[in-house]
C-alpha cells in the first residue's frame, strides 16, 4: 500500500491534537486500553468530553498545560493507504520542531480556528510549508461549529488565506470546513454543512495523488556505507549500501561516481528480499558496481550525463533552531545526505518577516526561529542539487561543533 506522511501545522489551540485524534478514534486506530486512558484523564481534569488531543500530547509536561511541544508521530492505515502523521507545535518557540515535522512530509494540514480566523502562526506555517517545498497543502477551517457552521466565515477566511498563498510557492492547494471535536467533515461528510460539497478530509488524504510529487529524473544515490568482501560469506561481494534520493537505477545502467568521476555500470541491485530490476526513491538498496572503484561514505553514484553540481560555495535558505543568533563569520558543521562537512557563514544575505514576505536586507544575524538567505563555504565539495528540484540532495542540516546539537535547517537555492 502507498504511505502518504503528513504534518499538521497552525496556531496556538486551533485543534491540531484533536483533529489527529478523531481521526484515529473515526478510522478505528486505537485500542480500546488507550481509549479507556484518555477517558480516565477526561474525567479527571473536569472536562464534559472525551479529549481526542490526549491521543497525541503524550508528553506529562503536554498533558499538564494542554499543549504540544515536541513533535508526536502516530500511525494508522485505512484500506486504501498507510499515513504517518507529525504532529508539531503552533507555539512560536517551537517553530523549528514544526521545520522538523513537516521536512518529510507529502502534504501538510494547516488549521486556523474559524472564530479567529488567519493568525500569525497560520501564515508563518504556511511559509514553512512552501520554503519546506511540501507538495500538498490543505487549509482546514476547525471550529465551525462555534461559529454555527457558517458558510459566510468560511468563506471570508477561505478568500483572505487564498491572497496570502498566491504569494508563496503552493502547487496544490485545498482548503474544507471541518470540526474535529464532533467528527464533522473529518472521516465523512458534515450534515451541517450542506453548502459544502468538497471532500472530508480522510477522503481527500486517502485520493491525493502523490506519486508524482518525488524526482524520478536525476537518479542520486548518496553512499551511505560500503559492504566490503571480509565482512560477508561471499567474498566476492563488495556493494555499496544507502537509499535513493531520486530518479531510477537498473542494472546495465551506465553511472558515474561523483567526486571522483570515474565510472562503472551497475552489475546488480540487492535487497533483504534478493536481487531486484530497478530502484527508486525512497528505496534503501545495496549497488553493486561491475568494476572495482574506491568509493566511501558521502560519495555519490548518479548519471554520467546527469550530474548534481559540485560546489563548496552554496546559497540557502536557513530557519534557525537555537537561542545562540547565527552571525557571519560563523563556523559551523554541514551534515548533507551521508557527508559531513565544515563550514563558515560567509555572509547573510537577507532575513524574512514570515507575515509580510519582507525581506530585510539590513539584518545582521538570525535569531531563534527566524528565517534568511545565508552563503555558506564549506571545507570540502558538496554534491547537491537545488531544493527545489530535490528534497533530498538540497536539504541539510547545521551542527554546532562544540556541542553537536542541531542549530538549522537549510534549503539550497543556488551554487557557485
Amino acid at each position: 500500500m502507498e504511505l502518504l506522511r503528513f504534518a499538521t501545522a497552525g496556531s496556538v489551540d486551533d485543534g491540531k491534537s484533536t483533529l489527529i485524534g478523531r481521526l484515529l478514534y473515526d478510522s478505528k486506530s486505537i485500542f480500546t486500553d488507550q481509549l479507556e486512558a484518555v477517558e480516565a484523564t477526561s474525567r479527571s481534569r473536569g472536562d464534559a468530553y472525551t479529549d481526542l488531543a490526549l491521543l497525541t500530547d503524550g508528553l506529562r509536561a503536554e498533558r499538564e498545560q494542554g499543549i504540544t511541544i515536541d513533535v508526536a508521530y502516530r500511525y494508522f492505515a485505512t484500506p486504501r493507504r498507510k499515513f504517518i502523521i507529525a504532529d508539531t507545535p503552533g507555539h512560536i518557540q517551537y517553530t523549528r520542531n514544526m521545520v522538523t515535522g513537516a521536512s518529510t512530509a507529502d502534504l501538510a494540514v494547516v488549521l486556523v480556528d474559524a472564530r479567529k480566523g488567519l493568525q500569525e502562526q497560520s501564515r508563518r506555517h504556511a511559509f514553512l510549508v512552501s520554503l519546506l517545498r511540501v507538495p500538498h497543502l490543505v487549509l482546514a477551517i476547525n471550529k465551525m461549529d462555534l461559529v454555527d457552521w457558517s458558510q459566510e466565515v468560511y468563506e471570508a477566511i477561505r478568500d483572505e488565506f487564498t491572497n496570502f498563498a498566491a504569494k508563496l510557492d503552493i502547487a496544490d492547494l485545498t482548503i474544507l470546513p471541518i470540526s474535529a471535536l464532533h467528527g464533522d467533515n473529518v472521516v465523512t461528510r458534515s450534515e451541517h454543512m450542506p453548502w459544502f460539497d468538497g471532500p472530508s478530509l480522510l477522503h481527500h488524504l486517502e485520493n491525493v495523488h502523490i506519486a508524482s510529487d518525488r524526482n524520478m529524473v536525476d537518479a542520486r544515490f548518496p553512499v551511505q556505507y560500503v559492504i566490503r568482501p571480509h565482512q560477508d560469506r561471499h567474498h566476492d561481494f563488495r556493494g555499496y549500501a544507502g537509499q535513493v534520493a531520486g530518479g531510477i537505477f537498473k542494472p546495465g545502467d551506465e553511472v558515474m561516481v561523483l567526486p571522483s568521476g570515474l565510472t562503472s555500470t551497475i552489475a546488480s541491485i540487492e535487497t533483504k528480499d534478493g536481487p531486484i530490476d530497478e530502484a527508486f526513491a525512497p528505496m534503501s538498496v545495496v549497488i553493486r558496481l561491475a568494476d572495482e572503484i574506491d568509493i566511501s561514505r558521502g560519495d555519490m553514484i548518479c548519471r554520467v550525463h546527469n550530474q548534481p553540481q559540485v560546489t563548496q560555495d552554496v546559497d540557502a535558505m536557513v530557519a534557525w533552531m537555537t537561542d545562540r543568533p547565527l552571525v557571519a563569520g560563523q563556523k559551523l558543521v554541514v551534515k548533507h545526505t551521508t557527508r559531513s562537512c565544515r563550514a563558515v557563514v560567509r555572509a547573510l544575505q537577507y532575513r524574512i518577516d514570515v507575515n509580510t514576505l519582507h525581506r530585510d536586507e539590513a539584518a545582521t544575524s538570525l535569531e531563534l526561529n527566524q528565517i534568511g538567505r545565508v552563503r555558506l563555504r564549506t571545507t570540502q565539495p558538496l554534491l547537491a542539487d537545488e531544493y527545489r528540484r530535490n528534497r533530498a540532495t538540497g536539504g541539510f542540516v547545521l551542527i554546532d561543533e562544540a556541542t553537536n546539537v542541531t542549530v538549522g535547517a537549510g534549503m539550497i537555492t543556488g551554487t557557485g
